[in-house]
C-alpha cells in the first residue's frame, strides 16, 4: 500500500488513523468485559478511602492506575500522560519553548544523558554540560524521558532544580526558565570543496532551516556534503522525510507494519542534489535519524560512525477528553531493503570511534577522506 506524504505524516506523529473507531472500540470492549476484571482496581481503591492515614486525592490515584496499566505493556516507548503533562508535551514538538535549553537522551542503562546544550541558554549559564546525567527534576525521578522533559519546560522566568551526576558526583543546581527557540540546523564549510550541515533534532523548523542551509552550501560551490546526525535523537518523522527526500530520486524512503503486518510505503519524490554525501551517526543517532541515515544507506551513501541507538519502533499520541493523553507504539519502520532497525540499529559503513583523550575529530575526517 502507498500512501500520500500527508497522510503519513499524519498516522505518525500526531493521532492515531481513524482515532474516533479506536476509542470506540476500546470502550466496547470496557463494556462488554467481566466486571471482576476490574474488581480489584474498585476494591484498592475503596480499601485507601477507608484506611489511609491522609485525605486522598481520587484523581490523582486514577492517573496513577493509568499510568500503570500502560507501563504494563513493558513498552519504554508506550505511556500515560496526564492533561497538564500533556500540555507541555505538545511544546516539544515546535522547537520555541520556555525551558533551560538542554537536549538529552536515555542510554543503554536507562540514565537520561544529556548530549547538548544551546549556546547562551540557562542550562549554559548554570553550567550544565554534555554527559552530565540528569538524575532527578525538583525532587522528582523518571521512567518516561518525555515526560521529564515537559517537568524541565515551565513557565518563563519560574526556577527549575535539576540533579545530576558528572564524574561519579551528585550535584544539584537551580535553573531559571527562559525563552528558548531551539534551532536544529548548522552550516559551514569545512573547506572549499566541502560543506558541513549538523541535523540535531527534527522538529517543525528542521526542513525549511536544512534547506536554507543546502542551498547556501551549493551556492559556495561545494562539490562534497557531510550530513552530521551524532547525538540527534529524532522528532518528527515529516522533517525527516523531507530531508531525505533531497538526497534521493524517486523511491521508497521507509515503510511501516502494524501488528497484523500491514505495510505503509512512503517514497521521496524525483530529484536530488549532485554533492557527494556521508553522513555521521553514532550512538545517540536515534528514531527519526535513523530512518534518515538506513534510507540514505540503502541508497548508496556511506555512512560514518558507531552503530546507532537502535529505536525503530513508532509512536501515536491520542489526546482523550479530558486533555490527557495515551502514547503507544503502533508500528515498526524498516529501511528501503527491509532491514530492521529496532533494537539492532543502524550499522555504518565505516566503524569510527572518537576517543575522550583526543580533540580530533576522527569520524569527521573519516568521512572527509571518502570525497
Amino acid at each position: 500500500m502507498q500512501i500520500t506524504k500527508k497522510r503519513f505524516v499524519a498516522l505518525l506523529t500526531v493521532t492515531f488513523l481513524a482515532g474516533a473507531a479506536v476509542s470506540a472500540g476500546v470502550a466496547a470492549a470496557l463494556k462488554a468485559a467481566d466486571s471482576d476484571k476490574y474488581a480489584k482496581l474498585d476494591k484498592l481503591m475503596e480499601t485507601a478511602e477507608k484506611y489511609y492515614y491522609s485525605d486522598i486525592n481520587e484523581d490523582d490515584m486514577i492517573d496513577g492506575a493509568c499510568k500503570g496499566l500502560i507501563a504494563g505493556l513493558g513498552d519504554p516507548y508506550s505511556t500515560y500522560i496526564t492533561a497538564e503533562e500533556y500540555e507541555a508535551f505538545e511544546a516539544s514538538v515546535t522547537g520555541e519553548y520556555s525551558g533551560i535549553g538542554v537536549t538529552f537522551t536515555e542510554d543503554d542503562d536507562g540514565n537520561y544523558v544529556i548530549v547538548s546544550v544551546e549556546d547562551g541558554s540557562p542550562a549554559a549559564e548554570a553550567g550544565l554540560k554534555a554527559d552530565d546525567i540528569i538524575m532527578a527534576v525538583n525532587g522528582k525521578t523518571y521512567d518516561d524521558m518525555e515526560l521529564m522533559a515537559a517537568d524541565i519546560r515551565g513557565e518563563e522566568g519560574t526556577e527549575v532544580e535539576i540533579q545530576y551526576i558528572r564524574d561519579e558526583k551528585k550535584n544539584s543546581v537551580k535553573v531559571k526558565r527562559s525563552k528558548i527557540v531551539q534551532h536544529s540546523v548548522k552550516q559551514k564549510m569545512l573547506d572549499s570543496d566541502t560543506g558541513y550541515i549538523e541535523i540535531s533534532s527534527f522538529i517543525e523548523s528542521t526542513y525549511d532551516d536544512f534547506k536554507k542551509a543546502l542551498d547556501k552550501t551549493e551556492a559556495a560551490g561545494a562539490d562534497n556534503l557531510v550530513l552530521d546526525l551524532r547525538d540527534n535523537g529524532g522528532g518528527l518523522v515529516e522533517s525527516c522525510v523531507n530531508v531525505a527526500d533531497e538526497f534521493l530520486d524517486e523511491g521508497i524512503v521507509v515503510y511501516t507494519e502494524d501488528k497484523n503486518g500491514k505495510r505503509s510505503d512512503i517514497k521521496a519524490e524525483d530529484g536530488k542534489t549532485e554533492l557527494n554525501v556521508a553522513v555521521l551517526v553514532n550512538e545517540n543517532s536515534a528514531s527519526a535519524a535513523e530512518i534518515l541515515a538506513a534510507a540514505l544507506q540503502d541508497n548508496g551513501i556511506k555512512i560514518v560512525g558507531t552503530k546507532t541507538f537502535g529505536k525503530g519502533v513508532i509512536q501515536s499520541t491520542e489526546k482523550l477528553d479530558d486533555g490527557s493523553a495515551i502514547k503507544l507504539t503502533v508500528m515498526q519502520y524498516y529501511s528501503p531493503k527491509g532491514n530492521e532497525i529496532n533494537k539492532l540499529g543502524v550499522k555504518p559503513d565505516y566503524e569510527v570511534k572518537n576517543t575522550e583523550d583526543s580533540s580530533e575529530d576522527k569520524q569527521l575526517q573519516k568521512a572527509q577522506s571518502l570525497f
